[in-house]
């Protein structure tokens, strides 16, 4: 049966528009200037809407739950879009996240922690791990970040040589997953 696209509005919203929709008003209505955020509410916008994206299209490539990917990528800065902070915003972004799916009533408890321990991993870019949905949002972010013009500067200003290194060896892969050129292609 075709349904309509909901345009996310009215009550007949998938729990994962839902979930967005949550997320989008909580950036939309943030009273916290960006003077005093790591990033501005724009930048929070367009990242969690892009990352939302790129876990569909690796979800989909690695056989993988779409709407769990997709509610996990859209959750996973859910701590620095309230606070305005990135300091430890995967862990303290977890505990956030299992509050509003608990309050929604819509998720199983299995589901709530798949979803909340990607989240909690996400920041770990360095490190592999055999969980797929942690793997999965680490690669939309990273993937989304580097299409961002300058964005890799951040990661080689802010984090130490190996870890720069291991992010661009993660980039590598994803990109060559994806059959994607190695370097992106970005404006002059």
């Amino acid at each position: 049966m075709i349904k309509d696209f909901s345009h996310f509005k009215g009550n007949k919203l998938t729990r994962s528009e839902k979930i967005q929709k949550k997320i989008t008003e909580y950036i939309i209505k943030s009273k916290i200037p960006d003077e005093k955020r790591d990033s501005s509410v724009v930048w929070e916008q367009k990242h969690s809407a892009g990352v939302c994206q790129m876990g569909r299209l690796l979800a989909q490539k690695r056989d993988l739950n779409i709407e769990i990917a997709e509610i996990i990528c859209i959750m996973h800065d859910i701590y620095t879009i309230i606070t305005g902070s990135y300091k430890n915003h995967g862990p303290e972004g977890a505990k956030i996240a299992q509050k509003i799916l608990m309050d929604s009533g819509d998720f199983s408890q299995k589901e709530i922690i798949t979803i909340t321990q990607a989240i909690s991993q996400h920041s770990n870019k360095d490190h592999f791990s055999n969980n797929p949905y942690a793997e999965l949002v680490k690669d939309a972010d990273l993937l989304d970040c580097s299409l961002y013009e300058n964005s890799l500067g951040g990661y080689k200003l802010h984090k130490s040589d190996a870890i720069y290194k291991s992010t661009l060896e993660r980039l590598s892969l994803i990109r060559k997953e994806l059959n994607l050129p190695a370097q992106p292609i970005l404006r002059k």
